[in-house]
């Protein structure tokens, strides 16, 4: 099997760590980065036709365990305060930009999650897939699939095929974290500015 170290143009493809069998993709364009997972710089490039994508499940969760970024500390909180702060009922998808939170409603269909240009929600980053996941509203909720990425779709740390979404589950797609809000006008208005007066005194 070929080998191949990071910083080199390597071409489009699937390339496997060596050392712990983190998979990346890349465009044409892109040069190999450090594995994102482990830091190690020898790859070999992986068939698109293997079933590695589904195999050995154990050391792709240890894996993904190490790659995806830590809980910021007080997230919790800046969460319920980004809740509190919304004037419409809907569903949204609320995620650490830097030192913001980033709130994208889902109004639309389809809603493309991923590394492409063309990607509603895009992560510029090695570790998701072009086209990683999509969100679809249907009549029976709000579903996630994942849309055949290399590295998985997790909710609530469960790897899946497709799901349907409930309030305050967690999204990991690559190393980054998610969290699912379903606001109902029930939710507005019981944290409403006159929330408070009525449960005081």
């Amino acid at each position: 099997m070929e080998s191949h170290t990071s910083g080199t143009f390597v071409g489009a493809g699937s390339f496997r760590c060596q050392q712990c069998g983190y998979a990346l993709t890349l465009e044409g364009t892109e040069r190999l980065t450090d594995c994102p997972s482990c830091g190690a710089k020898e790859f070999t490039r992986a068939s698109l036709f293997s079933t590695e994508r589904i195999s050995a499940a154990s050391a792709e969760e240890t894996s993904q365990a190490q790659l995806v970024v830590p809980v910021t500390p007080g997230l919790g909180a800046r969460m319920d305060d980004t809740r509190a702060q919304m004037s419409k009922p809907g569903e949204y998808l609320v995620y650490e930009d830097g030192e913001k939170l980033c709130v994208v409603a889902l109004t639309r269909e389809w809603t493309r999650i991923g590394r492409s240009l063309a990607a509603d929600v895009r992560f510029d980053d090695p570790t998701v897939s072009r086209r990683h996941a999509l969100i679809v509203r249907s009549p029976d909720g709000v579903r996630l699939l994942d849309d055949r990425s290399l590295n998985g779709v997790y909710v609530n740390g469960a790897r899946i095929d497709g799901r349907v979404l409930e309030d305050g589950d967690e999204i990991i797609v690559g190393r980054y974290r998610l969290t699912f809000l379903s606001v109902s006008p029930e939710m507005l208005v019981a944290s409403g500015p006159d929330a408070g007066s009525a449960n005081s005194g």
